[in-house]
C-alpha cells in the first residue's frame, strides 16, 4: 500500500480549468472515435466477444494512467497482443465460447502477474532481452498474418482457401469489405488527421441497415449494454495452464515492449524520465483489471497514442475523457454497433496493421548490422512457420539474441595500438601505422576484463609474445577497461608473472581507478623493476616514443 501512495503522489494531476477541460476533451474524443471501432475490431481478431473489447478500454486505461510513469497512453485492445492470444489458444478451446474467454483471462492473468511481479521487484531491465531486430521480425510477421487472417471475413467466407474461387465469393460482404478498405486507405492518404475509422464504421452501419446487409452477410449483432460484471474464470487445470505459460511470458513482454516505444516518446516530449518498473507496474494492473472484467490482456496502442498525443492532450485527463466516452458507448450506444460489418471490422484491422509491415526496416538494419539482420529475419521466418503459434518466433529470436551477445563478450575487440596523423590512437593494422616504439607491442580491449574476456585477451598477448620474440615491452592502453573480476584478477596476475620471467616489461596507461583498487586489493601492480604505470595515454606514448628515439631500452 505504501508503493502504490507512493505511485499515486508523483501524478501531478493539475486543475481541470475550462480551458484546459475543452482541450483534453477533445483530444479524448479523437482518441475515442478511433479506439470504440477498433476495440471492437481487436475483439474479434483476438476471438472474443466483440464487447469485450469495449470492456478492455475503461478500468485498464485508469490504472494504466494512475500507476505509469507516462499519462497519456492509450490502453486496451492492440492488434500484435490479440493475435498472440488468438495464436496461444488456437486448439485449447473453439473461440468466442466460454471456456475460449476463460482461458483468454488466465492468459490476462498470468500475464499481468509477471508485469506486476516485475515492476514490483524492479526486475524491468530484464524486458531488455527482446531486442529492438526480433521485435521487428516478429512484428512484421505478425503483421502479415494478422492481414491474412483478416482476409476471409473481408470477403465474407469461412476460410482462406475459399478466397480463390472468386465465382463463389458473396457479393455483399465483399462489396462492404473492400470498398470500407478502399476508403479507409483513402481517407488515410488524403485526409490523415480526420477519424476515418469512425466516419467509415458510421456511413456503413448507416447502408447496412437501409440495405438490409444482414440477410446477405455477418453482423455485428446487439451487443449487451451497461458495465461489465466482475467476472472469475473456471480453473482449467494443471495441464492446460501449463500450456499458457508460455504464450503469457511472450505477451508480458511483447505488449511492454509496444508500452516502452509510446511512452519513451511522452516522456521524451515532456523532458521527464521514463520509469520500466512503474509501467510494468501499471500495466500489470491493467492486465488483471481487465481479466477481472471478462476480457482479455491489454496493451498500448502505437497509433492511438501517436493521435492523443497530436490532438493536444496535456495530462490524463484526456485519457479520462476517453474512458467516458467509451463509458457512455457502452451505457446508451450500443444499439448503434448492431448494424456494422463484420467485413469493416476486418478492413479496419488490416488498414490499422498496414503501418507494422515494413520490409525496408531490414534493408535498413542490414546498413548498420548484418548479424542482426539475420536475427530478425530467422525470427521472421520462424514466426511465419511456426503459426498459429507465434511465440516461438519470439523465444527463438531472444535465444539468437543472447547467443550472437554471449559470442561478442567472448571474443572482444583487442587490437594493436599505433599513433594516427591526428594524434590519436588507433588500430595499427587497419591504419598501416608503424609501431608506437621498437620491441613495443601496444595493445588496447575495448571490454571488460572478466571470465567471458580474460581468456581471449590473455590469448592475444601471449600469441603475439611468442610470435615475436625481439618483444621486450607490452603496453597495455586500460581506459576502455572499466571492470574487472576474480578471473580477469588471476588473467592479469599470471601475465605479469610471465611477462616478469620472460624479461619482458609491462606498462599500462590510464588504469581507471575502480579496476585499479580491485588489482591493489588481490596484491597486484606492486611497484617493481618491469612494471611501469602512466595515468594518462599522452604520458604513455611520450615516454614510450623518447626512449624510442634516444635509442635507449624503453
Amino acid at each position: 500500500m505504501l508503493f502504490n501512495a507512493h505511485l499515486l503522489q508523483k501524478h501531478s494531476w493539475p486543475q481541470l480549468t475550462h480551458a484546459l477541460a475543452r482541450s483534453e476533451a477533445l483530444a479524448g474524443v479523437s482518441v475515442a472515435l478511433v479506439m470504440v471501432p477498433q476495440a471492437v475490431a481487436y475483439a474479434q481478431l483476438a476471438g472474443m466477444p466483440l464487447v469485450t473489447g469495449l470492456y478492455a478500454c475503461l478500468l485498464p486505461a485508469l490504472l494504466a494512467v494512475l500507476f505509469g510513469s507516462a499519462n497519456r497512453l492509450s490502453v486496451g485492445p492492440a492488434a500484435l497482443t490479440c493475435v498472440l492470444i488468438s495464436a496461444s489458444l488456437n486448439g485449447l478451446a473453439t473461440p468466442g465460447s466460454a471456456e475460449w474467454v476463460s482461458l483468454a483471462v488466465w492468459l490476462a492473468l498470468l500475464s499481468g502477474a509477471m508485469q506486476l511481479a516485475l515492476g514490483l521487484g524492479g526486475y524491468g531491465w530484464l524486458l531488455n532481452l527482446i531486442s529492438a531486430p526480433v521485435l521487428m521480425g516478429f512484428t512484421q510477421a505478425a503483421a502479415l498474418l494478422i492481414m491474412g487472417s483478416q482476409v476471409p471475413a473481408l470477403l465474407g467466407v469461412a476460410h482462406l482457401q475459399e478466397v480463390w474461387q472468386l465465382n463463389a465469393l458473396p457479393l455483399w460482404p465483399s462489396l462492404f469489405g473492400v470498398g470500407s478498405l478502399c476508403a479507409l486507405l483513402l481517407l488515410r492518404a488524403v485526409k490523415p488527421h480526420w477519424p476515418g475509422v469512425m466516419l467509415v464504421v458510421g456511413v456503413t452501419s448507416v447502408l447496412s441497415a437501409v440495405w438490409g446487409y444482414a440477410q446477405h452477410g455477418a453482423v455485428v449483432g446487439d451487443l449487451p449494454s451497461g458495465l461489465p460484471a466482475g467476472y472469475w474464470p473456471d480453473w482449467p487445470g494443471f495441464e492446460t495452464l501449463g500450456h499458457l505459460w508460455v504464450p503469457a511470458m511472450v505477451i508480458a513482454l511483447v505488449s511492454f515492449l509496444e508500452t516502452a516505444s509510446s511512452a519513451r516518446i511522452e516522456c521524451q516530449r515532456d523532458s521527464k524520465r521514463w520509469d520500466d518498473n512503474r509501467e510494468l507496474v501499471g500495466q500489470g494492473l491493467a492486465k488483471l483489471a481487465s481479466a477481472f472484467s471478462g476480457s482479455f490482456a491489454t496493451s498500448t496502442s502505437f497509433s492511438r497514442s501517436a493521435l492523443m498525443l497530436y490532438a493536444g492532450a496535456q495530462s490524463a485527463w484526456a485519457v479520462v475523457f476517453s474512458v467516458a466516452c467509451v463509458l457512455i458507448t457502452l451505457l446508451f450506444l450500443m444499439p448503434s454497433l448492431a448494424f456494422v460489418p463484420k467485413a469493416v471490422l476486418s478492413a479496419t484491422v488490416i488498414v490499422a496493421v498496414m503501418n507494422l509491415f515494413q520490409p525496408r526496416q531490414f534493408l535498413a538494419l542490414w546498413r548498420i548490422s548484418r548479424a542482426e539482420t539475420i536475427t530478425a529475419g530467422l525470427t521472421f521466418a520462424i514466426t511465419l512457420l511456426n503459426a498459429p503459434s507465434i511465440y516461438w518466433g519470439v523465444l527463438a529470436g531472444v535465444l539468437m539474441t543472447l547467443a550472437h551477445f554471449l559470442y561478442q563478450r567472448l571474443h572482444p575487440r583487442i587490437i594493436e595500438i599505433g599513433l594516427h596523423e591526428d594524434g590519436s590512437l588507433r588500430d595499427r593494422h587497419l591504419w598501416q601505422l608503424p609501431p608506437l616504439a621498437p620491441d613495443l607491442f601496444a595493445l588496447r580491449m575495448d571490454a571488460e576484463l572478466d571470465f567471458a574476456a580474460a581468456s581471449e585477451f590473455e590469448r592475444a598477448v601471449l600469441t603475439h609474445v611468442s610470435d615475436h620474440p625481439d618483444v621486450r615491452h607490452v603496453c597495455l592502453f586500460a581506459h576502455t577497461i572499466n571492470r574487472i573480476d576474480a578471473t580477469g584478477v588471476d588473467t592479469m596476475r599470471k601475465l605479469e608473472a610471465l611477462l616478469q620471467e620472460r624479461n619482458i616489461t609491462l606498462h599500462i596507461s590510464g588504469i581507471k581507478l575502480p579496476v585499479e583498487t580491485v588489482l591493489l586489493r588481490a596484491g597486484c601492480l606492486t611497484p617493481r623493476e618491469g612494471l611501469r604505470l602512466y595515468r594518462t595515454d599522452a604520458q604513455a606514448v611520450q615516454a614510450l616514443q623518447q626512449q624510442a628515439v634516444k635509442g635507449k631500452s624503453i
